[in-house]
């Protein structure tokens, strides 16, 4: 089913022009070489978890890609079978009571996240990208939020440059927070930038807090983005 998200017009590199093509390349060259050295890990956690607590070993969630298509994103379960049951849809904690012994160490360690290489290689994610959203949270979240809709505008990603600056969602303001650098990242993308967010990604499965590395290889903070925020948002609004 397509869910139809109005984006804004605006000067956006696009996955037909040079970059969107060598980027293309770039993302299905590298997942399919990670998701062969990721396998025996992928395949250790997903035994971990089901022999840990009982359900699936992979859990597909719906998300919303570039346009706002919906697909189905993949990861290693974290959470117990039927968790949302009783609360719906909502966002994840960081001491999430509904998440598994062993699902706590893969989140924390974001192994879990290690299936999506599966998504990129479809074309419906890439590496570099902003997060992609739950269909349930968008129409609140674009009502609240100028200029939200503007970061469907590209690909979701499996790392970004506000997931590198900033912890995950976990309330409105959070997002309110990370809608900036997804906004900046979406007019600003280079492949630059691009290599400049993944060395910062690899550095933080080497134990190196992103802090460091965004400092090491000179990743847009808080001035650069709010420096072009202004304009961003005139382009979305």
């Amino acid at each position: 089913m397509f869910v139809a998200i109005k984006v804004s017009g605006g000067e956006v590199p696009t996955d037909r022009d040079s970059y969107g093509l060598l980027r293309r390349l770039f993302d299905a060259s590298a997942a399919a070489i990670l998701l062969v050295i990721a396998a025996p890990v992928i395949l250790l956690a997903g035994l971990l978890i089901k022999l840990s607590s009982r359900g699936p070993m992979f859990y597909l969630q719906t998300r919303l890609g570039k346009d706002g298509r919906p697909f189905r994103m993949v990861k290693v379960r974290t959470m117990a079978a039927d968790a949302e049951r009783d609360s719906g849809p909502c966002w994840a904690a960081t001491r999430d009571p509904r998440a598994t012994r062993v699902g706590h160490i893969l989140r924390r360690t974001h192994l879990d996240e290690l299936p999506q290489l599966w998504n990129v290689l479809k074309g419906e994610m890439s590496l570099v990208g902003p997060r992609p959203e739950r269909p349930e949270f968008v129409p609140r979240l674009a009502a609240q939020l100028p200029g939200y809709r503007e970061r469907l505008r590209v690909l979701p990603g499996i790392t970004g440059l506000a997931q590198v600056r900033l912890p995950a969602d976990s309330d409105i303001d959070s997002v309110r927070r990370k809608l900036s650098y997804d906004l900046y990242y979406v007019r600003c993308r280079t492949a630059l930038l691009d290599l400049r967010i993944l060395l910062c990604t690899a550095c933080y499965l080497f134990a190196i807090p992103f802090e460091w590395s965004c400092r090491l290889f000179r990743v847009p903070g808080r001035p650069a983005v709010e420096t072009g925020r202004g304009r961003t948002l005139a382009h979305a609004a």
